[in-house]
């Protein structure tokens, strides 16, 4: 096994493994908002809400949503048309993978950009956002660049994979 596929292979099992802990923490946030809005519910039935449980909950769907947002495309979990993608032939299929995540791409690296600089001019500026926990926006935005950086790996990962599959159907040996 030559150098390089032996580096592939550990920096293929640390960004799985990357995944995996991404999407863990994401679940993680999931059961914290639900006890939390169990608590607010409690709270403000005997008469005492709290202002903070519905900022912690939209805090925290940001980061579900860019946590596991790679994780969920290794799984190929996200929403697609599988009657009609099932329909086509596997090179129609491949090729359909490959545009689909080449805009994955551009879309994830846009992302990236715009939500360093945007994070970055919020840690500048020192902004916070205006609610009970007065929490600053920096933090809150870093997630963004983070999930996208690991978003456009993984659609990195799916068109290559795709254009295996895609090559193999061209050259008539998926058709065995």
């Amino acid at each position: 096994m030559s150098l390089f596929l032996k580096l592939q292979t550990k920096a293929t099992s640390v960004f799985d493994r990357a995944l995996n802990v991404t999407a863990f923490a994401a679940a993680v946030l999931i059961i914290l908002i639900m006890l939390t809005i169990c608590f607010d519910v409690v709270t403000r039935r005997i008469g005492y809400p709290q202002k903070w449980t519905i900022e912690i909950a939209e805090d925290y769907m940001i980061f579900i949503t860019f946590l596991g947002a790679a994780w969920l495309l290794k799984k190929e979990g996200h929403v697609r048309m599988d009657i009609l993608v099932n329909a086509l032939n596997p090179k129609t299929q491949a090729l359909l993978g490959i545009i689909t995540s080449i805009i994955g791409i551009v879309i994830s690296l846009y992302l990236v950009v715009w939500g360093s600089l945007t994070t970055w001019d919020h840690y500048q500026r020192g902004i916070f956002q205006m609610t009970p926990l007065l929490m600053p926006t920096a933090p809150l935005l870093a997630i963004i660049p983070i999930g996208s950086i690991l978003l456009l790996i993984q659609f990195l990962r799916r068109t290559y994979g795709y254009l295996g599959v895609w090559r193999t159907a061209s050259s008539g040996k998926g058709d065995q």
